[in-house]
């Protein structure tokens, strides 16, 4: 019986096949030569010039210039149309949502902050969802229809098997039943919903210090504490999709916490959470210790810490926070055996380097197994960075799948 026209190995599958390499060389390469494609692709110079032609006429690549100032005759450059596809990103917490949108390349091309103040939420979460959204949309020149997909970060994760927001209850308006059928409603794009330090993992892994890593943790704290598990490349969620959750986590050297998810809060978040460095500075002697926030005072008072040289109550406050840190981090460690732990959010990425240091040499004592620590290199919205990381992949997976 002959085979049908998706069968793998048949002509359209395996021209489906290259015309995905050469896509996926021009989004890693920029602009390159139909000689360069045929070279980086090892297609013969008819076969290249065939499938450049498809992709063309598919809207998926266009001529953007030529290799002038190179020996021999110029040639035409090809670069992938970065108008072929628009995905979005949302950072959702309880003080504001982000939004962003991307073009198929990876560049953001419109952002807006929608401010979100409130233990009740003014206008109900669909429309504050659909508005940070349209201003994004708008702010990128573009219509609501052009972005193909969505994906949605917030604390706490939802569920999979109630479809309700879990381990998040700091975020008003989130937990109704229906929310999940409101946005689907409301949204006519596909959209996804992640934890917010699973889309800092999912930056750091695709654009930071966890590239070509397939088995790492990252630990973030930021307004909370959590965790993000990346196992044989892939995100561990958990079953109700609290994995990671380590806030939670019951440690040594601070009262066991009780009703966790009512208080929000548990043993590793009182002893290492943001809240937890300003009260240890004053206790250790530091002057001048800033009011505002705990996210914005903590990455203050650790980023001058890690400033001053020498000893006094400022070296005081790294050592003893080290420990603190180290002390949940060893329980992860010896779970799970990482080959590498990223410092991420705010408050560890303030520390830095010499945090790090410090931190490091705790968990060698702490923990048998030894993975290797770094400081986050995505700084800059890790979880917006993430979620538009993680819309863009599934988009380009249907965009430039040309064998539909």
């Amino acid at each position: 019986m002959a085979g049908t026209a998706g069968t793998p190995g048949t002509p359209r599958v395996l021209r489906a096949m290259n015309d995905r390499a050469a896509l996926d060389l021009l989004l890693e390469h920029g602009p390159l030569s139909r000689t360069r494609i045929g070279k980086l692709t090892g297609l013969s110079k008819p076969t290249a010039s065939q499938l450049l032609a498809r992709l063309e006429a598919a809207g998926l690549v266009r001529v953007t210039g030529t290799s002038e100032g190179r020996p021999g005759p110029s040639a035409q450059l090809y670069a992938v149309d970065p108008g072929a596809a628009y995905a979005a990103g949302l950072d959702v917490t309880p003080h504001r949502i982000r939004a962003a949108v991307a073009d198929v390349t990876g560049r953001t091309v419109g952002e807006y902050e929608l401010p979100t103040p409130g233990r009740r939420p003014a206008q109900p979460v669909a429309r504050q969802v659909t508005d940070a959204l349209d201003g994004a949309v708008k702010a990128a020149g573009l219509a609501r229809d052009d972005v193909h997909r969505l994906v949605i970060g917030t604390p706490g994760a939802f569920d999979p098997n109630t479809g309700r927001l879990r381990y998040a209850s700091h975020l008003p308006g989130w937990h109704s039943p229906t929310l999940l059928d409101e946005l689907a409603a409301a949204l006519p794009m596909p959209v996804e919903y992640e934890n917010d330090v699973n889309l800092a993992a999912v930056a750091e892994q695709r654009l930071g210090a966890a590239r070509g890593h397939a088995d790492f943790v990252l630990l973030w704290n930021q307004e909370g504490m959590g965790a993000a598990l990346v196992l044989g490349g892939r995100l561990h969620r958990g079953w109700t999709g609290g994995a990671g959750e380590v806030g939670f986590l019951p440690v040594p050297g601070t009262p066991l916490v009780r009703q966790v998810t009512k208080a929000n809060s548990g043993g590793y978040q009182e002893l290492a959470g943001s809240q937890a460095v300003p009260r240890l500075a004053r206790e250790l002697g530091v002057e001048d210790v800033p009011a505002g926030p705990h996210a914005e005072a903590a990455a203050r008072l650790l980023a001058r810490a890690a400033d001053h040289a020498g000893g006094g109550p400022h070296r005081r406050l790294l050592e003893t926070y080290a420990t603190r840190l180290a002390t949940g981090l060893a329980s992860l460690v010896s779970v799970l055996d990482p080959e590498l732990v990223v410092l991420s959010g705010s408050v560890l990425t303030a520390g830095g380097e010499v945090l790090r240091a410090l931190v490091q040499a705790e968990l060698e004592e702490l923990a048998a197994a030894r993975p290797r620590l770094v400081v986050g290199d995505v700084r800059e919205h890790p979880v917006l960075r993430g979620a538009l990381e993680s819309a863009l992949a599934a988009t380009r997976d249907e965009v430039f799948d040309t064998s539909r």
